[in-house]
Order: structure tokens, then C-alpha cells, then sequence
């Protein structure tokens, strides 16, 4: 055990490998699947069957681009920059309400020519680090005295109002769930954060029941069988997709849920396309990848901690709460263990503005590491050696 320790162990390196073998990963097998699951709708549609595979590939490119322009930036200037980039995030969300295109119901797209940008994707990052800015500064307070606890997610309330507007649920559980997380994280007191939570999942159930279409997608998912032609349609062939899967899936491009019958198979629904062709093994794996990718993040947060730098910590933790809740909430939607939310797998789904945003998660995580590493050093796992005694 010592010795695979020292093995898999990252001590005198640079930076974090296995963190950057799991995001590169998630990205070559995401590009992968979208170029499979997206070939029959983009030849009917522009009559070129890798027209979104070759966008998804752009959009890798360009998401690799920026991060490695983000991680070239100190913690230090995200630091004093936090509630300026938490406003920019605002500025967003408003403009989005103005000027952003409307698809299937929804303005979450900011048109730039040839690009959309989703605005809520930039916001959740930026509330991340003024959040993170935001513990540092006042974490005695936020331990002992109700106010400074609630504070932050007083952020959340105009926020919360602009993504309803638009709408767009899914961000906004992912980002109170990240919030909420970061505070837990922080050493907040656990009868608080239980009070609070009863208040939140109490507020969430009203607005879940408030408007007919939400509560339809609620009793559809509860046994979408019922309507499995109308509300329940898109888990239905999910489920199925997941059905014809087995262990080892039908094989690469053999999908038969891509072709018309699953919605959205190449952005929110990817992952049931990939347990179809790929089988149990293959989502098995992805799920094992951003567990690997969550944990590396958790444990680059810790490190910072033990070495004093409280922004970088609750910076890496909030980036893991994201990452981790949106991972799961999509893979729980597609096997039917939520309602429907919208949210794409991050590093995997197509789109251009989650591919960014992710992958500049990832280059703020690399850079935590970095700093981290540099003012405390990772020491390797030693290996006890016993000298024996001397013979006679």
C-alpha cells in the first residue's frame, strides 16, 4: 500500500496531475460523444453531420485558451477584484433580460455575432469568488453572529429574482446549493445551516408548485410513463436509452435514441446517449472521473486551508460544490432521479459558454495548487526501513 501510495501520490510535482487527468479526460471522452450523439439531428438540420462536432471542438479550443490565460492571473487579483466581477455577473443577468435570444421559452443567451454567451454560467463563477473573498474577510463573524452568516445569501434574493425571470432554475439551485455549501465548509454552526435549509427547500417547494408547468414537470417525473408522449417524453427515452445500454453498450455511434427520439441528446441529455453506446462500464467511468475531479478539488481546498490561505480554500471548495452539484444533477435528471432543469455535465455537454466557464474552474483550482505547493510544499510519502541487527 506504501508503495502504490508513493505511486499515485503528486508530492515534487509542479501541479496536481490527477486533477488535470480528469478534466482532459471528461473533455476528449465530452467531444467524443457530443461528434456521436449529434451527427443525424446536425445533417438534417444543416446538412452537415459534424457541424456540431466540429463547434464543440472549437469551443474546447477556445475554453483551453482562456484558462490558460486565467491561471496566468494571482489569486491575489481575483481576490480584490471579487465584488467588481460579482457586479459584472449582475450586469449580465440584466442584459440578458434586455437583448438575450429566446430558445425553447428561455433567455439565457447574450448574442455576440457568431457566439452566445450564457450569462448565468459567468455568474456562477464570479459569485464563487466573491463569495470565497467574502468568507475570508468575515469568517469569525460568519461563525458566531446570525447576520454575517446570512448575509451572502441575501445576495442570492435579486439575484435569484433575475434567473426567474429569465428563467432558469437549475442555476439557481446549483448556486444557492453552492452558497449554502461554502458556509457549511466555513465552519458555520449546523443547527443554522439546518434552519436555513428547512427555509430554503420550504421557499423552493412554493415556487416549484406556484406556476401549472412546473408542477407538471414534477408529477410527469414522479411516473413519466403516464404521458410518455407528451410531458413525459424526454425521461421516458432517456430511460430507455439507459435500458438498451446493458454492461458494455451497443457500441460506439450505435446509438437509436439519437436518431429524432431523444431531445436534446447531444447537450442536456448526453450522458444517456453515452450509457447507450457505452454501457454501464462507460457511465460508470464518467461518473468515477468527476468524482476523481471533485475529490482532487476538495483536497486542494484542504491543502490551502492547513497553509493559511482561507480565499484559496473556500475558492477550491465552492468550485467542487459547483461542479460536483451540476455533475450530479444532470446524470440524476437523465436517470430520473430529479425533474427536469436544464443543466448541462460540465466539461462534456455541448456549449461554449459551460465549456469556458468549466474549464477556467479548473485553471483557478490548478492555480490554488500552485500557490499552495509553492508556500508549503507537498512531502512525498516515506517508506519505513528497518535495519536489522547485526549478524554474529
Amino acid at each position: 500500500m506504501k508503495a502504490l501510495a508513493q505511486r499515485v501520490s503528486t508530492a515534487g510535482k509542479p501541479f496536481d496531475a490527477w486533477l488535470v487527468l480528469a478534466s482532459l479526460a471528461i473533455l476528449a471522452i465530452g467531444w467524443v460523444m457530443v461528434t456521436s450523439a449529434s451527427t443525424e439531428i446536425a445533417a438534417a438540420l444543416t446538412g452537415n453531420p459534424f457541424y456540431y462536432s466540429v463547434r464543440h471542438a472549437a469551443y474546447i479550443g477556445i475554453a483551453l485558451a482562456i484558462a490558460a490565460v486565467a491561471i496566468r492571473f494571482p489569486l491575489s487579483w481575483w481576490h480584490a477584484n471579487g465584488p467588481w466581477l460579482l457586479l459584472l455577473g449582475f450586469l449580465l443577468l440584466v442584459l440578458v433580460l434586455v437583448v438575450g435570444t429566446e430558445v425553447n421559452g428561455s433567455k439565457r443567451w447574450i448574442p455576440l455575432g457568431p457566439i452566445n454567451i450564457q450569462a448565468s454560467e459567468v455568474a456562477k463563477l464570479f459569485l464563487i469568488v466573491y463569495t470565497a473573498g467574502y468568507l475570508e474577510r468575515f469568517l469569525p463573524g460568519v461563525r458566531r453572529h446570525w447576520w454575517e452568516f446570512v448575509k451572502p445569501l441575501t445576495i442570492m434574493l435579486p439575484l435569484g429574482g433575475l434567473l426567474i425571470l429569465e428563467p432558469d432554475y437549475g442555476a439557481l439551485v446549483v448556486m444557492t446549493a453552492c452558497v449554502m455549501g461554502m458556509l457549511l465548509l466555513a465552519g458555520a454552526p449546523l443547527m443554522r445551516f439546518i434552519l436555513l435549509m428547512i427555509a430554503v427547500v420550504a421557499l423552493g417547494g412554493y415556487v416549484a408548485i406556484a406556476e401549472p408547468y412546473r408542477l407538471e414537470r414534477i408529477t410527469s417525473f414522479a411516473n413519466p410513463w403516464a404521458d410518455m408522449y407528451d410531458s413525459g417524453y424526454q425521461l421516458t427515452q432517456a430511460l430507455i436509452a439507459f435500458g438498451r445500454g446493458h454492461w458494455f453498450g451497443l457500441g460506439l455511434g450505435d446509438s437509436v435514441q439519437k436518431l429524432f427520439y431523444l431531445p436534446e441528446a447531444h447537450t442536456d441529455f448526453v450522458f444517456a446517449v453515452l450509457a447507450e453506446e457505452l454501457g454501464l462500464v462507460g457511465a460508470v467511468t464518467v461518473i468515477g472521473l468527476f468524482a476523481l475531479l471533485v475529490y482532487r478539488a476538495l483536497v486542494i481546498g484542504r491543502r490551502a486551508e492547513l497553509a493559511r490561505l482561507p480565499f484559496a480554500a473556500y475558492l477550491s471548495y465552492g468550485i467542487a460544490l459547483v461542479l460536483g452539484a451540476q455533475a450530479f444533477i444532470n446524470i440524476a435528471v437523465s436517470t430520473g432521479l430529479l425533474p427536469t432543469k436544464g443543466l448541462t455535465l460540465p466539461l462534456l455537454s455541448y456549449g461554449g459558454s459551460s465549456l469556458v466557464v468549466s474549464c477556467v474552474m479548473v485553471a483557478l483550482l490548478l492555480r490554488v495548487d500552485i500557490e499552495t505547493r509553492r508556500l508549503r510544499p507537498v512531502k512525498a510519502p516515506t517508506r519505513k526501513t528497518t535495519q536489522g541487527a547485526p549478524g554474529k
